[in-house]
């Protein structure tokens, strides 16, 4: 039953990680997506797994990357002037003209609108103890 209780805490804390993981490092967030196909995991050794991800800067192509997939969430329900200005903004954050705080904002703001319960507690968005997002 522990093992079982652990799972679920492991998963609870990678889904509101793991767009903060992918931000930093695509790498680490492999191999905590392997790790959580082990049979016994374990809180500890995720959350050192996220923790040390976090160290590393972000990238702008990392961060790019991951937007990309959070922009996924809206796709489908977004008007095609909501999916111009978000990908606009994509496009201007990759070339150094926006910063990852408007990209935030936006993706913030398109969940007003379209509200999604698991992107609304990703720490990538709402902060957590590694960074405090305006």
């Amino acid at each position: 039953m522990k093992e079982k209780n652990q799972r679920t805490q492991c998963q609870q804390l990678w889904a509101r990680n793991k767009y903060l993981v992918l931000s930093h490092s695509s790498n680490i967030y492999k191999d905590i997506r392997r790790y959580l196909k082990q049979e016994v995991v374990e809180v500890r050794q995720v959350q050192e797994m996220i923790d040390r991800a976090c160290q590393i800067p972000e990238d702008r192509g990392q961060v790019g990357n991951t937007f990309q997939h959070v922009w996924g969430y809206f796709k489908k329900k977004a008007r095609v002037d909501e999916r111009k200005a978000y990908l606009v903004l994509l496009e201007q954050y990759r070339y150094g003209q926006a910063s990852k705080e408007e990209l935030v904002a936006k993706t913030r703001s398109m969940l007003q609108i379209y509200p999604n319960a698991y992107l609304q507690e990703s720490t990538l968005l709402k902060g957590d103890d590694h960074e405090t997002l305006a």
